[in-house]
């Protein structure tokens, strides 16, 4: 009974204190939780405060367990389902944190150039079926790729904030990368674009799917073929889709490369150690490159291949009937292109030089001068050269609207299709002339950023 009346005397003395105080109207707050944690802010039991007063709660579990929710009185509780949060007191309250066992693991970590900070790295405790929030946050200079581990539960791979549901144990990482500079690329009939988070657009003739590039993820260059499209990754390995009767789509073995070509049957990639691989059609040796080094960058022609090496020299192999292979006596060479049947090399004091098949005039991009072009690539019968003032210029057949760039400004990176031409802008936005019969010059929506 003496019991009994201490516990009257003290609810009668919180009755005494709820209420209207010096005019201001006052409020209790009662806090529990179940087994497994405690309240640790403002503390558990029952505490008095004026009306709008904001609390801060924070739930703490033991170890092995984790904080489900806040139950009870939980109206003007900001996140019922967050371990740290606030509520107001417009009322008396009484409120409970819930813990709970979990009955899954989440383990999560992340590559270099980035963590997950939502709901961090480590391994989480949760419920069957509980949806978690993921966030990833890349470093500067860094850009999100990809979700990978056990992502069969997560909504969405590709996105930086998305959500796992929890249906057994798990172990995830996020994938990060070092943003890359956009680019654009053309195949016979269809044009690549690809932007800095590493992920790759395509429009244009897809007949064997050279434009099925929408899930490649971490891409740091792209380069189209005939009717293939290829992708290098930033770990070195490879990608391709599209037409692959000779075999030009199978580089899923090669690794090292830092450098990719399409020809118009045929692949090249130039690997780390300035070496050089091909796969595909090889009925002119356009694939005979087994030999080379020392190359720092390499360009394929429907049936011919080219290599610069370090010294500024140029090597050629596969088709020379037009004599787009007759590159022998090039010095200063910092850049080659290879046409349908014919080469353009740039040299370093900023003027071009050109062999091979040239009905349409094709090879006069050697021939322009005072133009200080840092940037040339060709076509199946025309040749264009990017100047530093970001101008376009044309040497070629053009019939179609391939040359019809001279309203062009601020361009940063040309290429050159069959019988289009495409150009990547300073504001990362792309234009393309030419025919377009197939849609590959349907660029105009494009930023690559």
């Amino acid at each position: 009974m003496k019991r009994f009346g201490i516990f009257l005397l003290t609810v009668s003395l919180i009755a005494a204190m709820v209420g209207c105080v010096d005019g201001h109207l006052h409020y209790s707050l009662s806090i529990s939780s179940t087994a497994g944690g405690s309240v640790t802010a403002p503390g558990e039991g029952v505490s008095i405060y004026e009306q709008g007063t904001v609390v801060s709660l924070v739930a703490s579990p033991d170890s092995g367990y984790q904080f489900v929710n806040w139950i009870g009185d939980v109206g003007t509780i900001d996140s019922v389902s967050s371990a740290s949060t606030n509520i107001t007191m417009n009322h008396d309250y009484s409120i409970t944190a819930s813990f709970e066992l979990p009955e899954y693991y989440l383990t999560i970590s992340s590559t270099a150039g980035g963590s997950v900070i939502s709901p961090g790295q480590g391994t989480f405790g949760y419920g069957e079926e509980k949806v978690v929030g993921l966030v990833a946050q890349p470093k500067n200079g860094y850009c999100f790729v990809e979700w990978t581990g056990d992502v069969n539960t997560i909504a969405d791979v590709t996105a930086a904030s998305t959500i796992i549901t929890m249906n057994g144990d798990y172990s995830i990482a996020a994938s990060f990368m070092v943003e890359v500079d956009p680019m654009v690329a053309a195949g016979a009939a269809h044009t690549v674009g690809l932007q800095s988070d590493g992920r790759v657009v395509a429009v244009g003739r897809n007949n064997h799917g050279q434009c099925n590039v929408g899930s490649w993820t971490g891409i740091v260059e792209v380069a189209g073929g005939g009717e293939h499209t290829v992708g290098l990754k930033s770990d070195g390995r490879v990608v391709a889709v599209g037409r692959n009767d000779y075999g030009q789509c199978d580089v899923s073995a090669w690794t090292g490369i830092v450098q990719v070509a399409g020809g118009g049957l045929h692949t090249v990639g130039l690997k780390s150690d300035g070496r050089v691989v091909a796969v595909g059609k090889n009925n002119e040796g356009q694939c005979n490159v087994g030999g080379w080094t020392g190359i720092v960058q390499v360009a394929a022609g429907w049936s011919h291949t080219l290599g610069l090496k370090a010294d500024g020299k140029v090597v050629a192999v596969g088709r020379n009937v037009e004599g787009q292979c007759d590159v022998g006596s090039w010095t200063g060479i910092i850049q080659v292109a290879a046409g349908a049947y014919h080469t353009v090399g740039l040299k370093s004091y900023g003027t071009a030089v050109a062999v091979g098949w040239n009905p349409s005039g094709a090879l006069q991009i050697g021939e322009i001068v005072g133009w200080n072009i840092v940037q040339v690539d060709a076509g199946l019968e025309h040749s264009v050269g990017l100047s530093s003032d970001g101008l376009v210029t044309c040497a070629g057949w053009g019939s179609p609207g391939q040359c019809d760039f001279y309203d062009w400004a601020d361009i940063v990176q040309v290429a050159a299709g069959s019988l289009h031409t495409v150009g990547l802008k300073s504001d990362s936005t792309v234009v393309a002339v030419g025919q377009k019969d197939e849609g590959q010059c349907e660029v105009g929506g494009w930023t690559l950023k």
